[in-house]
């Protein structure tokens, strides 16, 4: 007897329905193709959407860095760990996201909770779309506010939210700006005219958005053409920008409050010298390399009508997130199983990170990513979807 048997008991109901997952750890860098078992397969499933995990310039940043400034910081920001470099890529980064001011975390994940744990109280609401990222449910729970959940982009439901909650001091709405699972784009410019309508706060997520979306991918915000209007935008340096961390864009007095109040800054450890060079490197690249924003786009169309013309259920995306939808959650893992087998890297995702019967094999394609690379992934799930019989 160890206490933990209960926990043994339901991973045994995860293995017996099929959707007991282990890791699977990469042997080379990240990249159109990795190796995986000794073997070379097509990676379908990173969120290295520009190719810059990898970059040349990005690597000597980090190596430059790590030779002048050391391998960690040694301190909290608030502390001993703010280094010239931090403070000077914030200013980059707000001039880049066309705000006042930014402050960088760990991760998005941390920089949602702060945002949502610190800036309400228990006189104020969150409003949230019923299909927003894990972080932003986890901020909620850590926040004393009220909350309202509306339905998934139904502008009906969320404004039927705002006026039920008139009566709160202040109306926070969140939501993703690409939604991470179904890659779908939030209908931004509805959601900014009724907080304006209702004098409410508006906080978008972008982790799926930036480097993607937007003039040199700035994100939803600026593809939307509403710089300005939008009140907080939160964001991942780990996705597009290849490396790791997040950051919140928005006022100086928004920064300057998180900075004594937002838990995960404070108690956080800063990020390495390595991380944050090549994260400004990132921006640099953008600027300079608009071309691979281009290509994957290009990519993603191209894969997108591959995957349809062969009869797959691709949902309703409209970004490089591209899920196969297949809603048996074992079914979903047979399909990634296979597309290993046949040269192809694509997880399969079920419950509870998707909803009961809507699992899938979510998939990713990159800048770095050749048509032809594309033909090969595009010949495996023919193969594998119908000898799965997911497919005819």
């Amino acid at each position: 007897m160890n206490g933990f048997e209960y926990l043994e008991e339901e991973l045994q109901e995860m293995r017996e329905e099929g959707v007991f997952r282990t890791l699977v750890p990469l042997e080379s860098e990240q990249s159109a193709k990795v190796v995986i078992n000794g073997k070379e397969v097509i990676q379908l499933s990173s969120n290295n959407y520009l190719g810059f995990a990898a970059h040349p310039r990005m690597k000597l940043a980090a190596v430059k860095a790590v030779e002048q400034f050391g391998a960690g910081t040694g301190s909290v920001r608030t502390i001993a760990g703010t280094f010239t470099m931090h403070e000077e890529f914030e200013q980059k980064l707000a001039s880049f996201k066309h705000t006042e001011a930014t402050l960088v975390f760990q991760s998005g994940f941390t920089a949602n909770q702060a945002v949502l744990a610190s800036l309400l109280t228990k006189e104020d609401v969150v409003i949230s779309d019923e299909l927003n990222h894990a972080s932003i449910i986890d901020g909620i729970r850590l926040t004393k506010a009220a909350r309202n959940i509306y339905k998934h982009v139904d502008m009906e439901s969320l404004e039927q939210a705002l006026r039920d909650t008139q009566n709160y001091r202040k109306r926070l709405v969140v939501t993703d700006g690409v939604f991470s699972m179904d890659g779908n784009i939030a209908p931004l410019p509805e959601i900014v005219a009724l907080c304006e309508k209702y004098d409410a706060i508006i906080m978008v997520d972008d982790a799926h958005a930036s480097g993607v979306l937007g003039r040199n991918g700035r994100g939803t915000v600026d593809h939307f053409d509403l710089n300005g209007r939008v009140h907080i935008q939160v964001g991942t340096l780990s996705k597009a920008i290849g490396v790791l961390g997040g950051y919140v864009a928005s006022t100086q007095s928004v920064r300057d409050y998180l900075i004594h109040k937002g838990r995960p800054f404070l108690f956080t450890t800063s990020q390495p010298p390595a991380v944050t060079a090549a994260c400004s490197e990132a921006i640099d690249i953008l600027l300079e390399e608009p071309e691979r924003i281009e290509r994957l786009w290009e990519n993603t169309k191209y894969f997108k009508a591959g995957l349809n013309k062969l009869g797959f259920d691709t949902g309703k995306s409209d970004t490089p997130i591209t899920p196969v939808v297949v809603g048996d959650g074992a079914k979903a893992h047979q399909l990634s199983d296979k597309l290993l087998e046949y040269g192809v890297f694509a997880q399969g995702i079920a419950f509870p990170t998707v909803q009961k019967g809507k699992a899938r094999v979510r998939t990713i394609v990159t800048a770095d990513h050749t048509k032809e690379l594309l033909d090969e992934a595009l010949a495996a799930f023919e193969k594998a979807g119908k000898e799965l019989r997911i497919i005819s």
